[in-house]
């Protein structure tokens, strides 16, 4: 009896050591694990949704993102999608043909208003006062649209810093990830710009410029939609460029002078 009770503390000794071990993330047939496969689910959903339901599988939705940012299109989670996944990026899909607006969105008028909210603690105030104005000539030297700030009341584009969710159903992720999101030309909520207080903002390399953040997030509060081609300002992940005397790529140029027409002479 003893010797039988010996074994049994011995099997059970071994099985629980075996419990203790960590065990390797399993892959599911398609060599991604459940955690890749999650994060990919989640940013898809946010980034590349459709109507249309035979379309809205995984691996279409994983197509249709490789062959927006020029990659080989395979429908699987290679380390090169994972990676153009994490990059920071603007909160506003790729591609959503639930979120199209009839038409092209753009403003009727030319003569523009802003109203900035808030600010971030990250900057002193004048500088972000100066930054969202130079982020918004830089449009209004290629069209003749204007932009003139006000203190209080109403906007065509109201801008504001906030964190997690801030009541307009896009709630912010914390740090990386999405950086802003702004809204297309309309009542309300259109025209809005939202940037993630989460985020350490400056107006050089470190961590994430306001200027070309704000900038980019403009083009979506004028009607533009993400770029493809990677130097366009509207292209949907973060890259620092030098901003002294910044212009618009002409990718950018041509297509909100097809909205707008050009600066008149």
């Amino acid at each position: 009896m003893q010797k039988l009770q010996v074994k049994i503390l011995m099997l059970c000794s071994l099985c629980y050591g075996i419990l203790a071990m960590p065990m390797p993330p399993s892959e599911s047939e398609d060599g991604m694990t459940p955690e890749d496969r999650k994060a990919a689910e989640v940013y898809l959903k946010n980034f590349y949704t459709f109507a249309n339901k035979t379309r809205n599988t995984f691996q279409e939705r994983l197509r249709e993102m490789q062959r927006f940012f020029g990659m080989r299109v395979t429908g699987r989670l290679d380390t090169g999608t994972m990676t153009m996944m994490k990059a920071p990026r603007c909160g506003m899909p790729d591609m959503a043909e639930v979120r199209a607006v009839p038409g092209r969105p753009r403003w009727r008028q030319t003569s523009l208003t802003y109203r900035i909210l808030n600010f971030t603690p990250d900057l002193p105030q004048n500088v972000v006062t100066d930054t969202i104005k130079r982020a918004l000539n830089v449009w209004s030297q290629v069209t003749p649209l204007t932009f003139n700030q006000v203190g209080n009341g109403q906007a065509d584009i109201l801008i504001q810093f906030s964190r997690a969710g801030h009541n307009d159903g896009s709630a912010f992720d914390g740090r990386n990830g999405v950086l802003a999101h702004a809204y297309f030309p309309g009542s309300g909520i259109g025209g809005d710009a939202h940037f993630d207080e989460d985020e350490t903002w400056t107006i050089n390399r470190a961590a994430f410029n306001l200027f070309l953040v704000a900038a980019h997030e403009f083009g979506h509060s004028l009607g533009l939609e993400h770029s493809n081609v990677p130097s366009a300002l509207m292209f949907p992940t973060y890259r620092y460029v030098n901003t002294d005397g910044y212009r618009l790529p002409q990718d950018d140029v041509s297509r909100i002078q097809a909205l707008y027409g050009r600066r008149p002479s």
